[in-house]
C-alpha cells in the first residue's frame, strides 16, 4: 500500500511544479509537469479504487 503513498506525492509535487513553472512562463516544463500531474494522479486513482487507501498496520 506504499504505492498508493508514493503516487500521491508524486501527483502532489507535480501540481506544485506544474504551477511554479507556469508562473515562471517555462511552457515546456509546464507540460512536462502537468503531463506528470495527470499521469501519477490517474494511477494515484487507480490504485486506490484497486486495491484500496492505505489503513495503517494490519
Amino acid at each position: 500500500m506504499g504505492l498508493v503513498i508514493i503516487f500521491a506525492l508524486v501527483t502532489i509535487l507535480a501540481a506544485i511544479g506544474g504551477l511554479r513553472t507556469l508562473k515562471d512562463k517555462n511552457f515546456l516544463g509546464a507540460f512536462w509537469a502537468i503531463a506528470s500531474f495527470l499521469v501519477f494522479g490517474w494511477f494515484t486513482v487507480m490504485t486506490i479504487i484497486e486495491s484500496g487507501y492505505p489503513t495503517g498496520t494490519h
